[in-house]
């Protein structure tokens, strides 16, 4: 890394971290507010609603006033189930003022999901979609966590619950003072779900969340005014991308749901100047309209190297890997200015306010180029797992955070992610990350997904067994397992190739969409059963 691009990186830093933070964000709402009153804040262009950030402090201040009138409190935990509508930030920002709690709850939960949330979170109040309330109902009529008096339904009619509409007509005006929480004062409980496990609820402060959304909007060396979410709200990206915009002085354009197919259509025709962009558009039809847009940059996760140069060169993009993760916000990001990086694979330099350090299992620091578990600290990461005593003792050393992810870094200090610690197979005293196994499957064109987990062996205590679905119209006859395993073979050592093999139409997916291995590894007593073996030449 030349000396130049040090400089600016550590100028960089220096700027974000020496800009002071409001209060916390119901006064960082207001200053906004106060900033940029008639200017449009938020767009939610599906439903054709929008609102300047005069309108959207009003909503939230109204917002405020219904939830107190109902009962919540300064500390209370309430639960928020809704889709991409305005209501979701309303209520976000409204619980941020009355110095509440937010529990966002993934709207397509099954009364079971549900019901583990809502006890494991103590929410003792939800705020639901009337399109999700069947959900409740059912989890209701078997194991009752709520009374309807404390659940306020957006859209409803009044059959059960207590309908937005109604509570806004009759809400008193406040007539007692805003509470004050503090920076470090708990704002959400964030539920990941992982690939093992119940999900974890994530303890986050208003510091964490004003520090992602202003790393976000400063980082970049222009300025981003006009901002897409096409990620549902109940994960944390659109709440970021929220208050990056506000952060921007700008707006934000909400789409009801992801679509690959619009999703540049959509970036056209608001004109979008920054979005998260979804690596599968390098696999929708080329089109004449892909270089015309007024982009300024877009970030990009988890896209294979190979990729990047033709993503950006296809559709005129200055595109840059970042990594970050509920518990941790921005932790790494590439700069802009780092055009040498481009399809390095590289993830980059530790985000401001934070630090990194790559570790062995004893937590010392491994030397440049070696591989170990990634560790960040700083002001503003997680407080912990609400309530799971065992989870923050394993996660937290020193305090330091443990990702759970592992990566190399380079001696320019670039960081690499290799895989994740709970997902490597150890083959005759050699370790073997399964995504990188994966990322090697997945360059045969006919595959569209793949897993790789390990198989009990008693010569070499793990084989190597991989999970692959392959593209509409072929089969195994099509792209047999002597095809799938030479081409592992041209980009694998010899101990790093499956052994065993298994076709599926799918792969069971967490609701945030990452494949549950745990669910493969638990489908079968024997995980050689329907897979061909590689060594002896047989199907299993």
């Amino acid at each position: 890394m030349s000396q130049s691009l040090l400089e600016q990186v550590a100028a960089l830093r220096a700027r974000i971290e020496a800009t002071p933070f409001a209060a916390n964000i119901g006064a960082f709402v207001d200053e906004a507010a106060a900033r940029n009153g008639d200017n449009a804040l938020w767009t939610f262009f599906e439903d054709g609603r929008t609102a300047t950030y005069a309108e959207a402090k009003a909503a939230i201040d109204r917002m405020a006033e219904v939830l107190h009138h109902v009962g919540v409190r300064q500390g209370a935990h309430v639960a928020v189930m809704l889709p991409n509508v305005p209501e979701f930030p309303t209520t976000w920002l409204a619980l941020a003022r009355l110095g509440a709690i937010m529990v966002p709850v993934n709207i397509g939960y099954t009364p079971r999901e549900l019901h583990y949330v809502l006890t494991d979170s103590e929410a003792t109040f939800l705020v639901v979609d009337q399109s999700c309330l069947a959900t409740v109902r059912a989890m209701e009529a078997d194991t009752p966590v709520l009374a309807a008096a404390t659940v306020v339904v957006v859209g409803g009619d009044g059959s059960w619950g207590r309908p937005l509409a109604t509570l806004l007509a009759e809400a008193p005006a406040r007539s007692w003072p805003w509470p004050a929480p503090q920076l470090d004062d708990l704002m959400n409980i964030q539920y990941t779900s992982g690939t093992t496990g119940f999900p974890k609820g994530c303890m986050l402060t208003h510091r964490y969340w004003l520090t992602i959304g202003k790393v976000a909007a400063m980082r970049g060396s222009d300025e981003c005014r006009r901002i897409l979410a096409a990620q549902p709200y109940y994960y944390m990206d659109p709440q970021w991308l929220t208050l990056m915009a506000m952060y921007s002085d700008g707006q934000i354009f909400v789409a009801r749901r992801a679509s690959s197919s619009r999703f540049m259509d959509w970036v056209r025709a608001y004109d979008i100047e920054y979005c998260l962009f979804p690596g599968v558009m390098n696999k929708e039809p080329e089109s004449p309209l892909d270089r015309r847009h007024k982009l300024k940059r877009v970030s990009i996760f988890g896209l294979p190297k190979e990729a990047h140069a033709a993503l950006e060169a296809r559709f005129g993009v200055v595109a840059r890997e970042s990594f970050g993760m509920t518990e941790v916000g921005s932790a790494l990001f590439m700069p802009r200015e780092a055009t040498h990086m481009v399809g390095s694979g590289s993830c980059g330099l530790p985000s401001p306010y934070r630090e990194a350090k790559i570790c062995d299992e004893q937590g010392d620091e491994v030397p440049v180029g070696e591989i170990g578990e990634l560790c960040i600290r700083g002001p503003g990461i997680l407080k912990g797992y609400y309530r799971k005593p065992e989870a923050n003792a394993a996660a937290f050393r020193d305090g330091w955070f443990r990702t759970g992810d592992l990566f190399r870094k380079d001696a320019q200090g670039f960081h690499y992610i290799v895989g994740r610690v709970k997902d490597m197979i150890r083959r005759s005293g050699e370790n073997i990350a399964a995504r990188e196994v994966e990322a090697v499957l997945k360059e045969i064109p006919e595959v569209a997904d793949a897993a790789a987990v390990g198989v009990r062996d008693e010569r070499r205590g793990q084989e190597v067994k991989a999970y692959v679905v392959l593209k509409p119209g072929f089969d195994r006859d099509a792209v047999p397992p002597e095809r799938i395993f030479a081409h592992c073979a041209t980009g694998l050592a010899k101990f790093k190739v499956p052994r065993y093999l298994e076709y599926r139409e799918t792969l069971p997916r967490t609701p945030s969409e990452k494949i549950a291995k745990q669910r493969l590894v638990d489908e079968k007593p024997d995980l050689r059963a329907d897979s061909y073996d590689r060594v002896d030449g047989v199907w299993r």
